[in-house]
């Protein structure tokens, strides 16, 4: 480790076309709690052009923000927003870096983490500081999900990690917060730019993403066939709900793995969560436990899912359903 001495906690804010990504507000909470153990400072770090309402990263828990403004950073290219990042942590020396690991995320935190010599622990699920060494504690799934594994970073600074989105819970938003701003100027030659963006070609997709939906209905293996997963999309389509799965689901290719709820699939709170057919695998609960009401459809009375079920029912799922279907519209029909 060099003798520069690192200090506090600094969480990368993901912008895009000026909005701010939930994952880094989720990440300013878990920032402001970490930073809290340490008794340091929480900075936020954004990077973009025409960039809007800063002021509200205070208001989420940030002691400073530091603002990379211009208009080379219209769009995200890596090598010009890696080196605007690591200018900024070069500066700001932070003795923790979190960054969200979203397609963007993923992409930048390992090129930051080479060109700053540090190590990087990718897609945590957890983040905590080691009472003893005041070390970052971080977990992840490893070996398919099957174990969860706890690193540490001893020997470099800053410690960087990448955190799923939905998994740590947003600071109560404090409007009261003193708003702290500081610009950072970066040096982007001719050499940076040699990505033109020539279009920006939306994807077409009408589905809300499973860590955004209020209610989720999930099959597992009781859901057996394809032709009962229509059943619960109907019943989703009824309760405007999306339709999410156990990894058993996605490996049968009944559902595509976006919708996978997880330890290697992703972690949902919604309103209310319907578990059908899923038979509750430690893997599964660790992605879904967090939401407000759980619904448990399983004919096997056994199963670990009614553990953490507000509401269980012990039936074959393909018998309770389509009565909740014919139930759901006899009522919308007499409103």
């Amino acid at each position: 480790m060099n003798n520069v001495k690192h200090e506090g906690v600094l969480v990368y804010i993901e912008q895009r076309e000026s909005e701010i990504q939930n994952v880094s507000l989720e990440l300013l909470g878990k920032g402001r709690e970490l930073a809290d153990k340490l008794n340091v400072k929480l900075s936020a770090a954004i990077i973009g052009s025409d960039i809007k309402n800063v002021e509200i990263l205070n208001h989420y828990g940030a002691d400073n923000v530091i603002v990379v403004e211009d208009k080379k950073f219209e769009y995200y290219i890596t090598k010009t927003y890696a080196k605007a990042l690591t200018s900024i942590i070069n500066t700001e020396n932070p003795e923790i870096v979190l960054i969200g690991a979203t397609s963007i995320g993923r992409d930048i935190a390992p090129r930051v983490s080479a060109r700053i010599k540090t190590g990087l622990t990718a897609d945590c699920t957890s983040l905590d500081i080691d009472e003893e060494d005041n070390n970052l504690l971080m977990t992840r799934p490893a070996f398919g999900g099957n174990i969860m594994a706890t690193i540490t970073c001893s020997e470099h600074r800053p410690q960087m990690a990448t955190v799923r989105p939905g998994v740590m819970k947003k600071f109560v938003k404090d409007e009261n917060r003193e708003s702290v701003i500081k610009y950072h100027s970066v040096d982007i030659n001719e050499n940076d730019m040699d990505v033109e963006v020539l279009e920006v070609v939306k994807e077409e997709d009408k589905k809300i993403s499973i860590e955004d939906a209020k209610i989720l209905v999930s099959g597992g293996r009781g859901v057996g066939n394809k032709e009962n997963l229509s059943v619960l999309s109907e019943l989703a389509d009824l309760l405007k709900a999306e339709v999410s799965g156990s990894r058993a689901v996605i490996d049968e290719g009944l559902l595509e793995k976006d919708r996978q709820v997880g330890q290697t699939g992703k972690t949902v709170r919604p309103d209310v969560y319907f578990a059908c057919g899923i038979s509750g695998a430690i893997q599964h609960i660790a992605g879904m436990e967090d939401s407000d009401f759980i619904i448990a459809i399983n004919k096997n009375k056994e199963a670990a899912i009614f553990d953490v079920a507000d509401l269980g029912i012990v039936c074959d799922l393909n018998k309770v359903i389509p009565c909740l279907i014919e139930e759901i519209k006899s009522h919308k029909l007499k409103a």
